[in-house]
């Protein structure tokens, strides 16, 4: 049989001590585990919060780099062809100038009567007999004379009026700015190397 003894007043007292540091001494444990985890969450909160602004700052950054590199691409694209566009026109300015100027030098070609004979009409009916063994009559038709400001040459009529040949040195430079133009592009500006086909 065991026996209970009564505790004095002593006794009780220190046994609440023990229980109370005891119960203080797991409080203070408990709070310390408390703390440490909460710090652990902080930390791994405050690095995702940190790591989602950084992704976020790195985005809009990369964004604007973006939008800065389409936007200096468009304005280099611009540049380019308005520049393309300014050569081009200077290009063709250049050439009707000179095709201008041709036209203005096609009167001085029958002002040189050394150059130009407007009766040679005995040499081209031996001419055309000589390669076609055939004989012709050349006529000149005074009442159907060239056109005002016309810079000389042929307007032949054949076959009673079913043939019509355009020689005169308007045409002919009309055709030649026509078929010839590729040739003189390329005389004065070099091959251009965009061109794909040839005709």
């Amino acid at each position: 049989m065991s026996q209970v003894h009564a505790l004095s007043d002593d006794q009780v007292g220190q046994e609440l001590r023990k229980m109370t540091a005891f119960i203080k001494q797991e409080a203070l444990e408990k709070a310390r585990e408390i703390e440490i985890k909460a710090n652990e969450e902080f930390s791994i909160e405050k690095s995702k919060l940190v790591r989602q602004e950084t992704d976020s700052i790195d985005a809009a950054h990369a964004k604007r780099l973006k939008q800065a590199a389409m936007s200096q691409q468009i304005t280099r694209s611009t540049v380019a062809n308005k520049t393309r566009l300014k050569v081009l026109a200077a290009r063709q300015q250049l050439l009707d100038d000179i095709f201008t100027a041709a036209s203005k030098r096609l009167d001085e070609g029958t002002k040189d009567t050394a150059k130009y004979r407007g009766h040679a009409i005995k040499d081209a009916e031996s001419e055309y007999k000589s390669n076609t063994d055939k004989e012709t009559k050349v006529t000149v038709d005074e009442d159907n004379a060239l056109p005002e400001g016309s810079s000389g040459g042929l307007f032949i009529v054949g076959g009673q009026g079913k043939i019509e040949i355009n020689n005169t040195f308007d045409q002919r430079l009309l055709l030649l700015q026509t078929s010839g133009l590729p040739a003189v592009r390329e005389t004065l500006f070099g091959k251009n190397p965009n061109r794909k086909f040839y005709d």
